[in-house]
């Protein structure tokens, strides 16, 4: 896999898994920030008031590095860790997996849980589009308004999303590319000067 590209979903999806009564209903949803997971989170446990648990466990940004597994008042490591474990062994990021329970009167045991809550985690995951996006980065210039052609001959080239441009005195152009060819781009431009 490209250090400059990662795995995520494109949508929220639903999964489902019980097992002796118990229900557990799975949500999946793309993110981008821990006030994003907070946000769902709470409308989760508003909506669902009545579930015995609301577990989930998010990953977020391309280097995967932002991570957390909530059990929610279920055994240690039994309901957050295993939803985690289906976002890690699927390699996704920007990613929120809520599974709310609802306890149906049996107990499924650590093992047990461990399986239900796994199992519904990887049930909204084949529910979901998973895609590949790439990591991009932000690259500035400026140059005087003759070097205008220049400029532009390099955007064609590498073919970067323009994010803005103001023509002035000075000009600036923001540019978003793939963040393995940025160096390039910048030592590109930096020529022009």
């Amino acid at each position: 896999m490209n250090t400059d590209e990662y795995k995520t979903i494109s949508a929220t999806s639903e999964g489902y898994y019980t097992e002796k009564r118990s229900k557990f209903l799975a949500f999946a949803h793309p993110v981008k920030t821990v006030e994003q997971v907070k946000e769902l989170i709470a409308g989760y446990r508003k909506k669902y008031y009545d579930a015995r648990h609301v577990c989930y466990a998010y990953m977020l940004g391309p280097e995967r590095q932002d991570f957390r597994a909530n059990d929610d008042g279920e055994p240690s490591s039994t309901a957050g860790k295993p939803i985690l474990g289906q976002i890690n062994s699927n390699e996704l990021t920007d990613i929120l997996i809520v599974v709310v329970r609802y306890y149906g009167g049996v107990n499924l045991g650590t093992s047990g849980l461990i399986v239900a809550y796994r199992e519904a985690a990887a049930d909204a995951i084949a529910h979901a589009t998973v895609e590949t996006r790439q990591v991009e980065e932000l690259v500035k210039y400026s140059f005087s308004y003759p070097q205008m052609n220049d400029v532009m001959r390099i955007v064609k080239d590498m073919n970067p999303r323009i994010i803005s441009q103001t023509y002035d005195n000075t000009c600036e152009i923001v540019l978003s590319i793939r963040k393995s060819e940025a160096e390039e781009l910048r030592q590109r431009l930096a020529k022009l000067l």
